[in-house]
């Protein structure tokens, strides 16, 4: 089994305030990361793997210094020695996300100038704010080209991210599950997911560090964006209407069936691990995502005009979060700038999630995709 470390930069120095996009600083800065292969002489081999909205640095393996019986990285299946991205033949590097709860700079940080937690005196950051941290990582790591980024859902955001603004550093990008934009829906979901934090009233308008926390809102909020990652047919699989440990309904309001004992428990489970005040600020950040807006004065997919990345763009069929649809506006407006763009829509009834489940077809598309990019290629 592949054996990892958690490592930590911290901006200093002249860099130690980064500029956001807002027009805000938010300084010093730090970045939760982990790598696994290594770096070859040439500097060239390295992929940088974006992750989605509750996801972490731990990309692949277990811990070094953990027991042998840990769970292993959350793309474990994907990652590794011979796997679909070889850690034999990539060095991969995995940032956890700023405005996150593991690792990183977010609002459940300490504030330098009042030593408690930041809260919601932690600025609004956006996905090319997460990017631009993400960027001074391999600027450590002194990596001035990557051979490919890779990411699913909001990770797929950092991609697409990514090729705007440092198109020059890649040579390939493989956006999955992903969209340029949040639809309407999607907008929605993240609004009643923010409601039902800002609900509680442990909440207490972000300020509930060292107090109570706001468990039975996040709990919610997780609940809702968790249909959202599966399908009517996997749900209809898993579940149908079966009840849970019971012969008849109870005729009062408790768990009844088996998926609403299912959502309580991730509801549970997830308010044990993440930070309310982080799910507020990364939903915002993917709200505010748009790579399709030409109309205003930041970075859009026009941008990419010049440029001779390759694109592997992925979507699965069951996927209502960002549907196939959108994974073809992507490919339209990706091949409207001269991109040369791959596109594959896999068959799969697992909803938004698929990606990460373990899938041969998967596997040998990202494997393939990448050994047909040259590392001898100079990164325009």
């Amino acid at each position: 089994m592949l054996r990892v470390t958690k490592e930590y930069f911290t901006c200093s120095g002249d860099e130690e305030k980064q500029l956001l996009d807002s027009g805000l600083s938010l300084g010093p800065v730090t970045v939760a990361y982990e790598t696994c292969g290594s770096l070859n002489e040439a500097g060239d081999n390295a992929i940088l793997i974006c992750h989605a909205f509750s996801g972490d640095s731990h990309v692949a393996g277990i811990y070094e210094d953990g027991p042998d019986d840990q769970p292993p990285g959350w793309w474990d299946c994907m990652v590794g020695p011979g796997k679909g991205i070889d850690t034999e033949r990539y060095f991969v590097i995995c940032c956890n996300i700023l405005g996150s709860c593991m690792g990183s700079t977010g609002p459940s940080s300490t504030n330098p100038e009042t030593g408690k937690p930041y809260g919601l005196d932690f600025p609004m950051v956006t996905i090319g704010d997460m990017v631009n941290a993400q960027k001074k990582v391999l600027d450590h790591l002194g990596i001035n080209k990557l051979h490919s980024v890779i990411g699913g859902s909001v990770g797929g955001m950092q991609v697409l991210e990514w090729c705007v603004r440092y198109p020059q550093m890649l040579r390939s990008a493989i956006p999955i599950a992903t969209t340029m934009r949040h639809s309407a829906l999607a907008i929605a979901f993240n609004e009643v997911a923010r409601q039902a934090i800002m609900a509680d009233p442990n909440w207490n308008k972000g300020d509930y560090y060292n107090k109570n926390d706001p468990d039975l809102g996040l709990a919610v909020a997780r609940m809702i964006g968790h249909i959202t990652y599966l399908s009517d047919e996997a749900m209809r699989r898993k579940f149908g209407r079966n009840l849970q440990d019971k012969e008849d309904f109870s005729f009062n309001f408790d768990a009844d069936f088996q998926v609403e004992s299912y959502l309580h428990y991730q509801g549970i489970k997830f308010a044990k691990r993440f930070d309310a005040n982080s799910v507020l600020y990364i939903t915002k950040a993917a709200d505010y995502f748009d790579l399709a807006d030409t109309t205003n004065t930041r970075e859009s997919l026009q941008d990419l005009a010049g440029s001779h990345s390759k694109f592997l763009v992925i979507s699965y069929s069951s996927d209502w979060l960002y549907p196939t649809y959108q994974a073809k506006e992507l490919v339209q407006a990706l091949k409207r700038t001269g991109q040369d763009v791959s596109f594959c829509e896999i068959e799969a009834d697992c909803g938004h999630d698929a990606f990460l489940i373990p899938d041969d077809r998967l596997t040998k598309l990202i494997r393939g995709f990448l050994n047909g990019i040259s590392t001898s290629q100079t990164a325009i």
